[in-house]
Parts: C-alpha cells; sequence; structure tokens
C-alpha cells in the first residue's frame, strides 16, 4: 500500500500528478493492524524525524505480532531494538546517508537493509551484505532492474506500481 506525501505542515496530500483532500478520513494505525491477518507480517515506514514516533508504534504494536520497521531516521528506531517480533530496518536513500550507515555499522549487523536503487552496484551491494540478514531496494519499476538487482543479491523489491512490473514479467 502506497501513502500520499505531505507538505510537512501545508495541508496537502500529493502523488506525482494527483491531488487529495487532506482532511479525509485516513487509515490509522490501529486499523490497520486491526484489518490484517494474523499471518500477515507489515512493513511499516516511519516517516519524518518526530522523537515520539517510534515510542507511539512501538506502543501501539500487540506483542508478537510479527512486523518489519523501516526508516531513514534511525534514531526512531531506537524504540523497537529490544524487540525480538520486530525487524529493524535502516533505510538509506543518499550516498551521504550510506556512507554513514558503512561506517556506522562497519562489523556489525542489523535486521535489514532498504536503499534506493539508485545507490546499488556489485560493490555497494557485497558491502551491504556484510551487515545486515535482508537487503531491499526502492523504488524498482521496470523488471530489466528488479532482474538486475537480484541477480546482485538483492533480497527484496519496493515498487511504485507493481502492476507495471507484473505486465512487463
Amino acid at each position: 500500500m502506497r501513502h500520499l506525501k505531505t507538505l510537512g505542515p501545508v495541508p496537502v496530500l500529493w502523488d506525482r500528478w494527483t491531488l487529495a483532500n487532506p482532511f479525509a478520513p485516513r487509515l490509522t494505525l490501529r486499523q490497520l493492524l486491526a484489518a490484517a491477518a494474523p499471518q500477515t507480517e507489515l512493513m511499516l515506514d516511519l516517516k519524518g524525524g518526530h522523537p515520539l514516533l517510534g515510542p507511539a508504534v512501538a506502543a501501539a504494536l500487540p506483542a508478537g505480532l510479527r512486523v518489519t520497521i523501516c526508516s531513514r531516521s534511525w534514531r526512531l528506531l531506537k524504540s523497537f531494538a529490544r524487540r525480538n517480533d520486530v525487524r529493524v530496518v535502516h533505510s538509506v536513500g543518499s550516498s551521504r546517508q550510506l556512507r554513514a550507515l558503512l561506517r556506522r555499522f562497519e562489523g556489525g549487523v542489523l535486521d535489514g537493509i532498504s536503499i534506493h536503487e539508485r545507490l546499488l552496484d556489485a560493490e555497494t551491494v557485497a558491502q551491504l551484505r556484510r551487515r545486515a540478514d535482508l537487503l531491499m531496494s526502492w523504488p524498482v519499476n521496470t523488471v530489466e532492474r528488479a532482474r538486475e538487482l537480484v541477480a546482485l543479491g538483492v533480497d527484496g523489491l519496493i515498487s511504485d506500481d507493481l502492476t507495471r512490473i507484473a505486465g512487463e514479467a
């Protein structure tokens, strides 16, 4: 499921050529958790950097529910560090953030890394595989790029439009 983007404090929701009413009801985390089948593992990508976001999401998750939590704001991930039912994925969207991850987690093993596809080549994938059990990439929107990334060793692909990739396969 995709989400619309915000313009920070400006009440506008958008994505590419779409604008949406920011005052329309939105699905809450509690509603999503109630609607998901018990065997479904959700991946929640925490956006922004508000310091209360991580603790609020951690408090809302029922114990024992298998969830993957991802964020480019790594400090938000600290709220999930001691939970064995949560897979913590560090997201990387820029070359600066990639360099920081490689330095910070030298010799360590992370649950997972989610990284923008433009940052990946054979050498980078090899470095990341030494640091993480799971490697995902986004946005992967062509069959050709999907095949390249899988051949490099990427485990999961995140797409803006799965129907476009499925239609090309």
